[in-house]
């Protein structure tokens, strides 16, 4: 497990007790033991989330950042893990599950209720070591609800683009890369670049590459300025990137976009990405998707009852209901809603696959390398993008042998 630099730590420890790592504690008396929560939702879904775990008749404290990878390696160096962690993704709970960190979920959730991809595995380690509590669907494209979108391709100008993050800039950017090498590649060759059997030089990750680096060449330096500095999100209390100042008209984002858009979310509609991506009009040939996965590093029966209790159907169905999420629970009606009901259509689909989001798999050196990579690009557009593929294949190949590589990150929902 890499270490984190003094300052950075230092810099994690004060996050913890920042305003903005929300710590929720209910009831239950001083004296009564409390689960430990650490996930990605704050503010608004934050409390969504805990109107959830209030009633599921467990005391528990939450810890809500955007930085969950960091806090979490910080709060492992230390030696006082969370009893149950929420990631963006399993790549980093392989690393974890390979130290022995991570127990076993058998019989906390039902197998059956989750098809692919929603339970990768790792080759070499145990199942049952992570379950997914909230997906999201990434291969569309928002717009605003009385304007029609383009049949085909859109120039940059178009695009509502930024690739700031508290947690880990340049992820946006790789979301775009993965999602044309999905559709101009297909879901096969997607899953082999993602679990690192395909190389990052290889032709069809290149195209990729260069088709994004060529949408990026259309505009300014100081354009570039603005989508390497912007904050994803938008502007603080704003409405997102696509209702907020910018003029742009078109959000490649996840369905979760909703949310940065507030009140004026229900003004919001979206298409499939592939008509739209450059170097198209692409055919859809899979949906990229996340998840949110918790994963179990206490011992305690309370931590225990309290995750089964989380992925229940009546648990993910609440969610669903009161907190506008999707569920990768087989068992859970999808939301009602126009626009809700176009994504959980999507999710569900058997005749088209779903692939996780690659970044999101890769081991987190390889992921790093990706987002640098990305923000290279931002920057550099009209650069060749070997030598930076180049750069992020030697960190893949400097990953141990003995490292677990996932399976099972495409497949058809059930």
């Amino acid at each position: 497990m890499r270490r984190l630099p003094k300052p950075l730590l230092l810099a994690l420890a004060l996050l913890l007790t920042a305003t903005g790592c929300g710590l929720a504690a209910p009831g239950g008396g001083d004296t009564e033991p409390k689960v430990t929560i650490l996930g990605p939702w704050t503010d608004v879904q934050e409390e969504q989330f805990t109107d959830v775990l209030d009633g599921l008749g467990i005391p528990y404290t939450y810890q809500g950042t955007a930085a969950t990878r960091e806090v979490l390696l910080a709060e492992v160096q230390a030696g006082n893990p969370p009893d149950i962690a929420i990631l963006p993704g399993v790549g980093e709970l392989v690393e974890y599950a390979e130290e022995d960190r991570l127990q076993p979920l058998t019989g906390l959730y039902d197998e059956k209720e989750y098809g692919r991809p929603w339970l990768p595995e790792a080759r070499g380690l145990g199942r049952h070591l992570w379950v997914p509590l909230k997906v999201d669907l990434k291969s569309i494209v928002w717009f605003r609800k009385g304007e029609t979108p383009p049949a085909g391709p859109a120039p940059l100008g178009d695009w509502c683009l930024a690739m700031g993050d508290d947690g880990s800039s340049g992820w946006p950017g790789s979301d775009w890369i993965e999602d044309l090498l999905l559709q101009q590649a297909g879901p096969v060759l997607y899953a082999r670049w993602a679990t690192g059997e395909l190389a990052w030089t290889a032709p069809h990750v290149v195209r990729a590459w260069r088709t994004w680096a060529g949408l990026l060449a259309q505009g300014s330096a100081a354009r570039r300025e603005a989508v390497l500095t912007g904050d994803h999100r938008g502007e603080e209390d704003g409405h997102g990137l696509l209702f907020g100042a910018g003029g742009c008209s078109l959000e490649h984002q996840g369905s979760f976009a909703r949310v940065l858009y507030g009140d004026r979310g229900d003004r919001a509609d979206f298409v499939d990405s592939a008509r739209l991506l450059p170097g198209g009009p692409h055919t859809v040939k899979a949906h990229e998707v996340s998840a949110d996965f918790a994963a179990l590093f206490g011992k305690g029966d309370r931590a225990r009852a309290l995750l089964s209790r989380l992925t229940s159907e009546r648990a993910q169905a609440q969610w669903a209901r009161e907190g506008g999420v999707f569920s990768a629970n087989s068992a859970v009606t999808p939301r009602t809603g126009a626009v809700a009901a176009k994504v959980g259509r999507r999710l569900t689909d058997q005749r088209v696959p779903l692939c996780l989001d690659a970044s999101d798999v890769m081991p987190a050196a390889v992921r790093d390398a990706f987002y640098e990579a990305v923000l290279l690009t931002v920057a550099h557009p009209d650069e060749p993008v070997l030598p930076r593929l180049r750069d992020i294949q030697t960190v893949q190949n400097e990953q141990p042998a003995t490292t677990p590589r996932l399976t099972g990150v495409c497949g058809r929902p059930q």
